[in-house]
């Protein structure tokens, strides 16, 4: 390795990379699950729920989708999007207060060919952002650095 190459510890993305894709459908998976803490789920509403994003793009990435399992905007009820804008409202108040965000991006990709990771279940994206936390790293290596654990941000985010 040469004198001015640079290393990033990122040692959960190898679980992301060695892993067989899933067969089913991790929001279903989730939904169904008892053990919030094993899955990451930081709030549950009457037709939706949040987890964390397990491969975020900052620190507090978070998804809200529905229990059901819809890929289409047009297939939510009204109560679904309802519960799926005031679940948000929730926790971006929640993320200002503990994690001092200062913005946030927050949207969705419908369909393979805007982004969708999951595209047969939709999911709005809740990303913090600070003035100043896009650095070198994105620009000269392509990569992003996430400042704090799953395991920690979900503690965070669950205290009452």
């Amino acid at each position: 390795m040469s004198s001015n190459a640079s290393q990033l510890w990122a040692p959960w993305r190898s679980t992301f990379i060695m892993q067989r894709k899933a067969r089913h459908c991790f929001f279903c998976k989730a939904k169904r699950s008892t053990d919030d803490r094993r899955h990451h789920v930081v709030a549950r509403g009457r037709n939706v729920f949040a987890l964390l994003n397990r491969y975020p793009y900052n620190n507090g990435h978070l998804l809200i989708a529905p229990y059901r399992h819809v890929g289409a905007l047009s297939s939510l009820t009204k109560a679904e999007w309802t519960n799926m804008f005031h679940l948000s409202q929730r926790l971006l108040a929640k993320l200002q207060r503990r994690l001092r965000a200062q913005g946030f991006n927050v949207g969705l990709n419908l369909g393979r060919a805007a982004g969708a990771g999951v595209p047969g279940h939709l999911h709005l994206h809740i990303v913090p952002r600070w003035n100043g936390d896009t650095n070198f790293m994105p620009v000269l290596a392509h990569t992003k650095v996430v400042s704090q654990s799953l395991d920690e941000l979900y503690a965070l985010l669950t205290e009452q």
